[in-house]
């Protein structure tokens, strides 16, 4: 496969128009993303009322593949009910993502029995009266309660209310998975466990590193801030173990001078070892020590504590084991400190190649270190931006999804709307995933998302999942966690997409910025339903008729203004529906040095450099995504940024590969201690010699179930992995296919 010159350009503007194409033409998918609706991908945030494709700095056009991509798959017809009367779940399951998601939008309630073999369609009454038969005769904490980042802030809260007012804490979300590991540390070191900045400050900072992210394909829209920032004097550095194109350079297509000629998008480009992010970050701090004058001394002493033991630390460190771990020079680690200290206004970003790791809150610590060594966090135009993937993740996080409520916001909740908290600790959510092997969970209600796909150790994941009695998904299309992840009995509803709802939804991007989207596209069939409704619809069957009239929490402003009575911060989303009014979270970006904590100073903490050297004959594996995937949805077979063609691959660093006679398209066994996976084709990528790299989430059946424990987020990054040359035949490449085209299963 040729690789690109650069990021974005004429193939961005291509596929878009065969995305159109796919959606029924360039105007209809034009005006559904017109529509004042939030963008359905990234956090990074875009849509509402003041109109789609614009950002809450009144920018337009703000769009991007991801947003296409995930809008004109929203826009498929229904797959047909004889699908599934002629496939079974068995074959299903060997579907790979891909197929599954362009087989059409799920179009009507499907059940599969317990010892059936299809799936088959169910009406709404009966289904619903079903699920609330069955989970009234299991334990409250039997039961537990998962929401992706797709749902709106109105159902998310509905949801937690339903779980606590059946007497579970079992509630968890996505980001245990994702950014866990940044709320955690952010959470300790600031006060706030979001990001400390507005958009507004990324557009007036002068220098950006960006650690652990790859923004060109799954944040594109950043990058547009990113070259915005060198062009007006500012430095971007990037930290990451993968060269990736459009971190060098991207085309931007809203820019002509740019879609024309390129632009360069990161000053300097620091490829570690996989893992080594926290030696990285302790050099740049020992090398700021060692300026005169770098460390903002006075406001270290007034407003962070525990400082003298950081510096000692990074002082004590050598610069031999700083190199070692890193896989970087002291000349290239010194030379990012130098611009660094140059900066004016800072900001640190990062993604998953921070949070995926067993010491995924020690590195986000690592960041907070260096960031406030220099006073670059409480002041105008800097600070800290976890990269959040899914467009309302922290939303659902602010309203409650979790295990455990802070006490203003349980104590809120009993207060005003007789909802009993609790006192039983809540599961997190790979604790879920142990509880279910353990047979303590025995009902699962999973509102969007693919729960079986995100874990780590999928045999396992597996096995657990489906042992289950009763699971049931609220969902818009099918994934391979509705036949892996399967429960003894399995429940598929389909729901409206954002912008199908008929009361308008609200969403909170990473700047912490919350949007109306006012819904009202036409969904696919008449018998998809709001995920609200399927909410409210069970908790009046189900729970115990009094203290709650769930038929109240059916509307949208209803909800609204419960979460502004609850939630701290929230108080302008109460007539939201009404005015229409936008608005940024009280409390949450960070202008000033008065930190959210009880002596209202900021914590640095000392971080132990990992052990990221792996075993004699090993590679270190990390896994990614791929340009054409969100999260675990794949849109497209081809990563065209890396030129890989396929994504069954292993991919290797040159001089590994001819150190171990291996060519591009040899056939490869790669083994870990969760397992093997075999028929992997051989791929050259620029990582550092010593790495390994596959996709995500089928590179999960080799991930062992290695969990940070100051987060609970598994380590996707940084396996001991053994490259095998195989004799295996490969795993076959699968072109995508149309319903009709799907062949019968075999039971």
């Amino acid at each position: 496969m040729k690789r690109m010159s650069a990021g974005g350009g004429w193939a961005a503007v291509r596929y878009t128009l065969e995305k159109a194409g796919d959606a029924g033409g360039l105007w209809r998918l034009y005006q559904r993303l017109s529509r004042k609706n939030a963008c359905k991908t990234c956090a990074f945030g875009m849509g509402g009322q003041k109109g789609g494709m614009t950002n809450e700095s009144g920018a337009w056009p703000e769009v991007c593949k991801k947003s296409i991509q995930a809008q004109a798959a929203d826009m498929q017809p229904p797959i047909p009910l004889a699908l599934f009367e002629r496939t079974n779940v068995g074959h299903f399951a060997t579907m790979d993502p891909m197929t599954l998601e362009y087989l059409g939008r799920i179009g009507h309630p499907m059940v599969l029995k317990a010892g059936d073999t299809h799936y088959r369609p169910i009406a709404w009454d009966d289904a619903l009266t079903a699920i609330a038969d069955d989970f009234r005769g299991r334990r409250p904490d039997a039961l537990t309660f998962y929401s992706s980042g797709r749902a709106s802030n109105e159902a998310a809260f509905l949801l937690q209310c339903v779980a606590r007012a059946a007497g579970t804490n079992n509630v968890h979300n996505c980001s245990y998975y994702c950014h866990q590991a940044s709320g955690v540390g952010l959470h300790q070191a600031l006060g706030s466990g979001t990001a400390s900045v507005s958009l507004d400050d990324l557009e007036h900072a002068d220098f950006a590193m960006v650690i652990g992210a790859n923004p060109a394909s799954n944040h594109p829209r950043l990058i547009t801030q990113l070259v915005a920032m060198r062009r007006r004097g500012g430095q971007v550095l990037v930290l990451n173990p993968v060269r990736e194109l459009g971190l060098e350079r991207f085309r931007i297509p809203s820019q002509p001078w740019s879609l024309f000629f390129g632009s360069k998008v990161s000053d300097l480009y620091l490829q570690p070892k996989i893992g080594g992010d926290i030696a990285v970050l302790k050099g740049m701090l020992k090398a700021l020590l060692a300026r005169g004058g770098a460390i903002d001394r006075p406001f270290l002493s007034a407003h962070v504590e525990g400082w003298p033991a950081v510096e000692a630390d990074a002082a004590a460190v050598s610069w031999e084991t700083i190199e070692r771990h890193s896989g970087l020079s002291r000349a290239a680690i010194e030379d990012a400190a130098a611009r660094y200290a140059r900066s004016k206004a800072a900001l640190f970003m990062w993604a998953m190649g921070i949070t995926h790791h067993e010491h995924g809150v020690d590195n986000v610590f690592a960041i907070t270190n260096l960031a406030l060594a220099r006073g670059m966090v409480g002041k105008p135009h800097a600070g800290v931006m976890p990269i959040r993937g899914h467009s309302n993740v922290q939303g659902i996080g602010s309203v409650g999804v979790a295990p455990a409520l802070k006490e203003a916001f349980a104590e809120r909740l009993t207060r005003l709307y007789g909802i009993e908290v609790p006192t039983t600790p809540g599961l997190d959510t790979y604790r879920t995933i142990l509880g279910m092997d353990e047979g303590k969970i025995t009902g699962a209600f999973c509102l969007g998302g693919n729960l079986y796909s995100s874990n780590p150790d999928s045999d396992f994941t597996r096995r657990a999942m489906q042992k289950v009695e009763t699971t049931v998904y609220v969902s818009t299309k099918l994934n391979q966690g509705h036949f892996h992840g399967r429960g003894k009995t399995t429940y598929l509803l389909p729901c409206l997409a954002r912008d199908e709802e008929h009361q308008t939804t609200s969403q909170e991007s990473m700047f912490n910025y919350v949007r109306l989207s006012e819904g009202g596209s036409e969904p696919a069939t008449a018998d998809m339903k709001s995920e609200v409704d399927i909410i409210a619809g069970l908790a009046a069957r189900w729970l115990p008729k009094g203290k709650v009239d769930w038929s109240r929490f059916t509307s949208h402003d209803t909800l609204r203004a419960a979460i502004a009575d609850v939630v701290p911060g929230w108080e302008d989303l109460r007539d939201m529906g009404k005015t229409k009014k936008e608005f940024t979270i009280a409390g949450r970006v960070r202008h000033t040095t008065e930190f959210p904590l009880p002596d209202g100073k900021a914590r640095a903490f000392v971080t132990p450099i990992p052990d990221n050297l792996p075993p004699p004959g090993h590679l270190m594996l990390m896994t990614l995504r791929s340009e054409g995937q969100f999260n675990t949805v794949v849109y497209d077979k081809e990563d065209i940024y890396r030129a890989i063609d396929r994504r069954d691959v292993a991919m290797l660093n040159a001089s590994d590969a001819d150190r171990m006679g291996l060519r591009p398209d040899d056939i490869v066994r790669v083994e870990t201690t969760a397992g093997a996976l075999d028929g992997l084709r051989v791929r050259i990528l620029d990582v550092p010699p010593g790495s390994l790299v596959m996709y995500y989430p089928e590179a999960n059946v080799v991930v062992p179930r290695k969990i940070d424990p100051k987060s609970g987020t598994p380590a996707f990054k940084s396996v001991p992995a053994r490259v095998v040359k195989s004799v295996e035949r490969p795993v076959a490449h699968h072109a995508r296919r149309a319903p009709e085209e799907v062949a019968v299963g075999q039971p």
